[in-house]
């Protein structure tokens, strides 16, 4: 099969096209015949992507975790069949689905919502389970609770803007403000331009307690901040705090705390499924690549500070 490869000769991040062999599903797997894969950019800079998961050197590690395709092999009793469309992420350590077929778990997957095209779906998975569960399962965002989003014109971000919403929540997100329409239609009730406001003074204009919950898709400086515009009481989570990849010298315990990393559960994708079904949740699309171009899709991701939503690479396969 095609695909594509992280290239271990060269001193620069890049990929390169490969012909490999197609994966063989073990016991309790399915085999997907991919129609489209979500581009993550930081990939490239992830430690499982050169490391297996008991700290060995990994090599020639195939990108991609977000992806939409057709089961083409499945273990009986797995609960999908041959010929079912689904969506899903992979574990961080597998390959991943920039290539023609991946192999996957039922615990991964969820069935494609009927609604959504292979290219919506592949945009979805990683950015709606990190919203889901870094505002419901870790900060426990409730109905009227204030929350403030920064990053809301990322991937994950517009997409936590519309679970908020439906969740019932005020919503207030940073952004650029070029961003402001898009993100006000999805279910934000206001916009903070953080490139000429500070986000503190903007809250304690309108909210002088402060917010219940901050969802932090930004890191740094916006990070160390965001602290100091909590309401007694409020949870404040992020999937942005440097050392990730590490062991988390430096930071410190509270951060340590609100850090957190997605992982694949098939169940929540089924519910988030459910209420893509509704058109209460919908996916943003920046670009679409085809897979000729899935060097240049992460290479401009990587680099684009305009990007709204999740740029898609189109796979097409060549074999039944």
């Amino acid at each position: 099969m095609k695909a594509w490869q992280f290239d271990d000769t060269s001193p620069a991040l890049s990929l390169v096209q490969a012909d490999v062999p197609a994966p063989h599903p073990g016991p309790g797997e399915l085999l997907v015949r991919v129609h489209a894969v979500g581009v993550t950019p930081s990939e490239l800079l992830w430690y499982p992507t050169t490391h297996t998961r008991d700290g060995a050197a990994r090599h020639l590690a195939i990108p991609g975790h977000d992806f939409s395709g057709v089961v083409v092999e499945a273990d009986p009793g797995c609960g999908f069949h041959v010929g079912q469309e689904v969506f899903g992420m992979n574990d961080w350590y597998a390959d991943g689905a920039t290539a023609e077929f991946c192999r996957t778990t039922p615990a991964m997957i969820a069935p494609k919502p009927a609604l959504l095209s292979h290219v919506e779906a592949a945009s979805l998975p990683i950015a709606a389970l990190t919203a889901w569960q870094g505002l419901f399962e870790r900060a426990k965002l409730q109905p009227g609770e204030h929350v403030l989003i920064h990053g809301g014109a990322g991937a994950v971000g517009v997409i936590a803007i519309q679970l908020a919403h439906w969740r019932g929540a005020k919503v207030t997100t940073t952004a650029s403000a070029r961003h402001q329409e898009i993100l006000l239609q999805l279910g934000a009730e206001r916009v903070i331009d953080y490139r000429t406001q500070r986000f503190e003074d903007v809250v304690h204009s309108f909210d002088f307690h402060g917010v219940d919950v901050i969802f932090d898709c930004v890191g740094g400086d916006t990070l160390a901040r965001s602290w100091n515009v909590l309401a007694p009481g409020g949870r404040l989570v992020t999937i942005a705090a440097s050392g990730e990849s590490a062991d988390g010298t430096g930071i410190d315990e509270r951060t340590k705390q609100a850090f957190f990393i997605v992982v694949p559960k098939g169940a929540q994708l089924r519910d988030i499924a459910a209420i893509l079904e509704t058109g209460q949740l919908r996916p943003v699309i920046d670009e679409v690549f085809s897979f000729d171009q899935a060097a240049s899709a992460y290479m401009r991701q990587a680099t684009a500070s305009h990007v709204c939503g999740r740029t898609v690479v189109s796979v097409v396969s060549t074999q039944p």
